[in-house]
């Protein structure tokens, strides 16, 4: 493949995710209900549309094609997460302490250098990253002044510690 002259602008962001659930309610369950996004709107009983400060949407979540559908088997193709970006540790630390007081376990957790990283899955085994960005002036760096991130363990007792909820 040949490589492209365009190249993507500073400020280009990823504006929503639409996902495939089986059970409407359910998904909504888990998203508002232990996540905290708030619903905007509803279409039908298909589909719902969800975000966080009153945007149209940041997450669609729908049943057209998926209604009592089950997870795609490993091994197979598809999204492997969708990660929401926290604005301060204390936001991630309060999403932490919401999705533990809802007796969810994490798949992992990570420190990566330029990000603090928390992985689950949703009900429908979707996979969730809830992390928060690092100043740019702390990530790290190698020799060559390119990102060197890492995947160190985070103390999760110490993140919890942080909520304010």
């Amino acid at each position: 493949m040949a490589k492209s002259q365009y190249i993507v602008p500073a400020g280009t962001s990823i504006g929503h995710v639409h996902l495939k659930v089986a059970d409407l309610k359910r998904a909504l369950d888990f998203y508002c209900g232990v996540l905290g996004f708030e619903l905007q709107q509803m279409y039908g009983d298909q589909a719902a549309f969800i975000s966080a400060g009153g945007y149209h949407h940041h997450i669609g979540l729908n049943t057209w094609e998926s209604k009592g559908g089950t997870p795609p088997a490993p091994g197979t193709t598809g999204l492997y997460h969708t990660a929401i970006l926290y604005p301060t540790i204390i936001d991630l630390a309060n999403a932490f302490k919401a999705v533990t007081n809802a007796g969810l376990q994490l798949d992992g957790a990570a420190d990566h250098g330029v990000s603090i990283a928390l992985y689950l899955r949703d009900p429908d085994q979707n996979g969730i990253e809830l992390y928060w960005d690092k100043p740019q002036d702390q990530w790290p760096r190698g020799p060559d002044g390119k990102l060197a991130m890492v995947n160190a363990r985070i103390d999760l007792k110490a993140l919890l510690q942080q909520a304010t909820l």
